[in-house]
């Protein structure tokens, strides 16, 4: 399997508990391993035959920026399940931080895998 990446992707979105986080949108990095098989694209050299990580990453953004969650796990879980159905991928590493959380760290967050990531 291969993989494709889209590393430290900035995502607005409405996330956190307390009452001061509900008011105004954050920017969280997200970084995705997407498993795949790039070995018709590059015998092609076409789009068509690989997995447009231009389309993702826009899916991702526009998903994130009408959602309203409390925490960084429900966001990243529904941007995988997302993930899984429209694109179509068997497998999928993905790490959302919230920069600046704790305070005084650079970021927290999850990382989550999920599908099946077949043997090499």
């Amino acid at each position: 399997m291969d993989i494709i990446f889209i590393h430290q992707l900035p995502v607005e979105t409405i996330i956190g508990v307390h009452p001061w986080e509900r008011d105004l949108c954050r920017t969280l990095l997200l970084d995705l391993e997407l498993g795949t098989d790039i070995r018709p694209a590059a015998t092609t050299d076409h789009l068509a035959e690989t997995l447009d990580y231009q389309a993702v990453a826009r899916r991702i953004r526009a998903f994130a920026s009408v959602c309203d969650f409390q925490l960084v796990e429900t966001l990243a879980e529904r941007i995988a399940e997302l993930l899984l159905q429209e694109f179509a991928v068997p497998w999928l590493r993905l790490t959302l931080h919230k920069p600046g959380v704790p305070s005084g760290a650079k970021a927290a967050g999850v990382i989550i895998e999920r599908g099946c990531r077949p043997p090499p």
